[in-house]
């Protein structure tokens, strides 16, 4: 069984066949994968599936859709893929491997990422970082429309910023700018006041000899925090665009030299 929170919710058997749910048996789905193996409230689960306004008996009608959500995922599910939607006192628990949901892969592999790069087997965290970010298939939750998955969206798109950098930061360092060319400037478009996303693109672009196109990355961030925030970028930033106007080697690692301008 693979559940997918990170894109439109779904759950597919391994041979990648998605299994048919209701829109009310997905938000049941989707409240309770956020957190499998962990017990939620019945209270909870009312005020992630119906948050406008409750059904008149709330837990009847949440076991009217676990009765509909077990029916549909469980004749799919043998061995390795099997799931148990347990009902205990109060509330129900998912029981489920959670590498089983994508979310909970996610963040295992940024771990395991993170902890290779303090390792320094910056190609095993790499490749970790990669197959971390290829789990995502656009918005999370996109087809959850509620106040709990907007709270759980803003989690989630921080930890996917969190990953981009952190897998940019050492593809930098490794030589492999071009390829962190792209990622950046598609994470800076979509955090246009991200200080720390722009430096790295400036220093990107830098690296592969468009020193114009970094300096012009800090003007514009400089002008729209003018204009928005009243405020200058920070000194970090600012120290970063001097060494790119000093053309400063040290901001070029021995690998990236060879790297084609583009």
């Amino acid at each position: 069984m693979d559940i997918q929170l990170l894109g439109c919710v779904e759950a597919r058997v391994r041979t990648g066949e998605r299994v048919p749910l209701a829109h009310g048996t997905k938000l049941l789905l989707a409240a309770l994968a956020w957190s499998p193996g962990t017990f939620v409230a019945d209270e909870v689960l009312a005020e992630r599936v119906w948050p406008e306004r409750l059904p008149q008996h709330p837990r009847e009608s949440l076991y009217i859709q676990a009765t509909r959500l077990r029916k549909a995922l469980g004749g799919v599910g043998q061995g390795d893929e099997a799931f148990e939607l347990s009902r205990k006192r109060g509330g129900y628990v998912l029981v489920i491997d959670e590498q089983s949901v994508d979310t909970m892969r996610f963040r295992s592999l940024v771990r395991e990422a993170r902890r290779s790069a303090r390792g320094g087997d910056t190609e095993r965290a790499l490749d970790l970082f990669t197959r971390a970010l290829e789990l995502w298939r656009g918005e999370p939750l996109s087809d959850v429309r509620t106040p709990w998955a907007e709270t759980a969206r803003v989690a989630l798109r921080r930890e996917h910023r969190e990953a981009l950098v952190g897998s940019a930061e050492l593809g930098l360092r490794s030589g492999r700018v071009e390829e962190c060319l792209r990622r950046l400037s598609r994470l800076a478009d979509m955090h246009p006041f991200d200080e720390k996303v722009t430096g790295l693109l400036m220093l990107a672009l830098h690296q592969v000899g468009r020193q114009a196109d970094a300096l012009d990355c800090f003007d514009l961030l400089r002008l729209r925090m003018a204009d928005l925030l009243g405020c200058e970028p920070g000194p970090e930033l600012r120290a970063l665009r001097e060494r790119i106007l000093a053309r400063d080697p040290e901001l070029v690692p021995a690998a990236a030299h060879t790297a084609t301008p583009i």
